[in-house]
């Protein structure tokens, strides 16, 4: 997750300026709310597309873990979205916590980080230890072996 945190950096990053250069917003607080649901949309957006294309993101080819449909020769659109939207169960629970709570510093931190680990807990749960947001979606991580490497017919000379 960490890996990919970063490389979402750019996307991240890429929005947020052209919604302000659209909004001529000054401040990161300016239309928080609608800044909030486009980062939502897009961040939903690349998975979708990058596990409905190949079942891959950068940070998953790298850690050769694919996504897959079992039984279908690709993830359906619907079930690449239901697992984006299944998998904000990883924060959401205790962001609602939080927020109803009104928790703030390090126990607001520590609610999420316990939220976090009683979801990933939830795998010793599965017969097949899967995350449950894989088991709702209707998919599964799967080790992905890396591509033969190719031959090389180039010959190289020394002048």
């Amino acid at each position: 997750m960490l890996y990919e945190a970063m490389l979402l950096f750019g996307v991240v990053f890429i929005t947020s300026w052209l919604f302000d250069t659209l909004t001529q917003s000054r401040h990161a607080l300016t239309l928080r709310h609608a800044r909030q649901v486009l980062l939502f949309v897009v961040l939903g957006l690349y998975f979708a597309y990058f596990w409905v294309r190949g079942g891959q993101t950068l940070a998953m080819k790298t850690w050769h873990i694919k996504l897959i449909a079992p039984g279908l020769k690709q993830v359906p659109v619907i079930r690449a979205v239901a697992r984006y939207l299944l998998a904000w169960l990883w924060f959401l629970p205790a962001m609602v916590l939080d927020f109803a709570l009104g928790l703030t510093g390090w126990i607001s931190v520590l609610m999420i980080v316990a939220n976090m680990l009683l979801w990933a807990g939830a795998i010793m749960l599965d017969r097949d230890r899967q995350f449950l947001h894989d088991r709702l979606a209707g998919t599964r991580l799967v080790v992905a072996q890396p591509a033969p490497a190719r031959p090389k017919n180039k010959k190289w000379y020394i002048l």
